[in-house]
């Protein structure tokens, strides 16, 4: 089946051609990074308006890369949350008329479940089951995977997501939007010992997580700082280092506590926070002294893209699933919600 997928839930248009018996064989994104980066975040009508803008030239990229045309084309999937209303609605009204003139079936994919299986389009994808760390702007959550559709909530962040701490430090901090990248380079440079951070939660069992707490305390430091007057580039960096070891010392030892709980070896990282490199060397670490694996996607599949949802949907769609033509987004979506594979 060959599927047409289309990614629009933030400020990222994705799309993408993905066949199952042949693989991924186009993908297409457009980052709308420079457009919201003067105001420190992402504005809703601004990237819904982007969207409009993007989503058909970038259609008919993916189709003349992978030398298809629309009679090809058997399905077509989108992203139906969760999301900003707005930007979900650009992709869902988009991927619905074409289906419409098409006459080819059309399915909502969750946007989570989309970045959870990313790492299937790797030449060597993860066995279920298997545990899950979704971690991104919007999402910290820990899942058991026990086949596609089979997702059982083991703990999420009870206020920032790891990605948007992450954000909101650099902002604090005045570096540039997105801050995760930002915050990465410069805690390559940083000195360890300079300051202690908390790491949140990990002193009492569980596998809920909260970052507030330690935003609040990076701020507290960076106040400090400024009122000496020391706000050289070292110290942000040894301030980017301290930050970044608080977050990546608190993911690692939760997923430790989530495997050892379901008694599974295999990890599975996924959304934009998994492409940091601090993150991925302390899970793979981690991992091997417990006999365990790690997988991710490639760097461009960790972000918001067309692909992961393309494959997403089709799995969906082979399975028989698919909609009606009423247009329905969610901006939340409960990942344990969705239906299994049957």
């Amino acid at each position: 089946m060959l599927v047409l997928g289309i990614e629009t839930s933030c400020d990222e248009t994705g799309v993408a051609l993905y066949d199952s018996e042949r693989g991924l064989l186009a993908d297409a994104l457009f980052s709308q990074i420079d457009l919201h980066r003067v105001y420190g975040g992402v504005v809703p009508e601004l990237a819904s308006r982007d969207h409009i803008k993007r989503i058909l030239p970038l259609i008919e990229q993916v189709l003349n890369e992978a030398h298809c045309s629309k009679q090809d084309i058997q399905g077509i999937v989108y992203t139906a949350g969760p999301g900003l209303v707005g930007a979900l609605l650009v992709g869902a009204s988009c991927a619905q008329a074409l289906a419409f003139a098409w006459d080819v079936p059309a399915v909502g994919v969750h946007h989570m479940e989309g970045h959870l299986l990313a790492p299937m389009l790797e030449e060597t994808p993860p066995q279920f089951p298997f545990v899950a760390l979704l971690v991104s702007g919007g999402h910290t959550q820990l899942v058991r995977v026990d086949e596609i559709g089979q997702y059982r909530l083991l703990g999420e962040s009870i206020d920032d997501a790891a990605g948007e701490a992450f954000d909101k430090t650099a902002k604090m901090m005045g570096l540039r939007y997105p801050g995760g990248p930002e915050i990465a380079r410069l805690a390559e440079k940083g000195v360890s010992g300079r300051f202690v951070l908390p790491k949140p939660m990990t002193d009492r069992p569980g596998l809920e997580f909260s970052f507030s707490g330690l935003k609040t305390a990076t701020l507290t430091a960076w106040q400090k700082c400024l009122a000496a007057g020391d706000d050289c580039e070292q110290t942000r960096a040894d301030l980017a280092h301290a930050f970044q070891a608080a977050v990546v010392t608190t993911l690692t030892i939760k997923c430790q506590r989530a495997l050892q709980q379901e008694g599974l070896k295999n990890l599975v990282i996924a959304g934009g926070v998994s492409a940091n490199q601090a993150l991925r060397k302390s899970l793979e670490s981690m991992l091997v002294k417990h006999g365990g694996q790690v997988f991710y996607a490639r760097p461009e599949f960790c972000t918001d893209n067309g692909a992961m949802i393309a494959y997403a949907g089709c799995q969906r769609l082979l399975a028989g699933q698919h909609e009606g033509r009423a247009i329905h987004v969610r901006a939340r979506w409960p990942l344990e919600e969705l239906p299994a594979l049957l």
